[in-house]
């Protein structure tokens, strides 16, 4: 039987290697239909670094505020000495260790069963809550992962499934991306509330005729194909001219935190703590050089 020639690699491929995302997958592990099991790796497809984040610094001196966990009439805790607290209401509690939650996290079993495919339009938008691309872990793979893409785009499906990523349990909604696939996230039931109740006060009958006939004209008007770039974060993007303005203009450098702020230990000390220490000293003090002073008029 003749050997099948293998397949040539397109001057491409390099390309697509060079851009191959360079981010740790979040997750690694196999997809599996029935028999058909496909090593995969999962990468967040949206980022939180484009948003613009703030630090709270104390003008006056140029420092970086910083946080600190006391308890009134206590003062600063221990990071050991903390527990998780559940309020049951009426002032009771319920008061458990991490390790107590630990021991309740999900086995992972890095396995992602497609149990059951519905139609694109059967899920609302609502139950979506964080989109991850899926991509064949190691070339053995690409060829079963291709397959599965390619029948769900024929049959025009998702998948739904279980799976375990970091502890937590979650269900999984797999659908075709481009010449890849994406695994969307979903809530759980008791995560969504029902829309009923806050549209109980619309009224049901239908609308006007004629403003329904101008309205629809109006959308079928400004239909088009969307895209993305259109959409502008303008707030973020003044936000940005502003300070890009104010470090040309302006920057500060901010001061070094002094070896009794953090206590010598990295703790930052309670300033109302401190005052009472040192007015509790200073009151032992004075007394002691009351003390002295008398003693010494004795002597005299």
């Amino acid at each position: 039987m003749a050997r099948k020639a293998a397949k040539p690699k397109r001057q491409d491929d390099g390309e697509a290697a060079a851009n191959r995302p360079a981010a740790r997958p979040v997750w690694t592990g196999n997809m599996r239909l029935a028999l058909v099991s496909v090593p995969v790796k999962l990468y967040a497809a949206v980022k939180s670094g484009a948003r613009i984040r703030f630090h709270q610094v104390h003008e006056p001196s140029r420092r970086r505020i910083r946080y600190q966990k006391i308890v009134p009439g206590v003062g600063p805790v221990d990071t050991d000495e903390i527990v998780k607290g559940f309020d049951l209401g009426q002032g009771r509690w319920v008061l458990i260790d991490q390790d107590e939650i630990d021991a309740l996290k999900v086995e992972a079993r890095h396995t992602l069963d497609l149990v059951q495919f519905v139609g694109p339009d059967e899920i609302a938008p609502i139950w979506f809550e964080r989109p991850y691309y899926v991509v064949p872990d190691g070339e053995l793979a690409i060829e079963a992962y291709a397959v599965l893409r390619d029948a769900l785009k024929r049959a025009g499906r998702i998948g739904l499934g279980q799976f375990v990523m970091r502890g937590r349990e979650y269900v999984a909604a797999l659908k075709p991306c481009g010449q890849g696939l994406m695994l969307e996230t979903l809530r759980f039931a008791d995560e969504v509330q029902r829309a009923a109740p806050f549209f109980t006060s619309i009224d049901e009958e239908a609308s006007d005729p004629e403003l329904l006939d101008l309205a629809a004209e109006l959308i079928e008007r400004k239909t088009s194909a969307f895209e993305p770039g259109r959409f502008k974060d303008n707030y973020t993007r003044a936000l940005r001219q502003l300070i890009d303005a104010k470090a040309a203009e302006k920057s500060v450098e901010l001061g070094e935190e002094a070896a009794e702020e953090t206590g010598g230990g990295g703790k930052v000390v309670d300033l109302v703590e401190a005052l009472r220490r040192s007015v509790k000293d200073s009151g032992k003090a004075s007394g002691k050089t009351r003390a002295a002073r008398s003693g010494r008029r004795k002597a005299g």
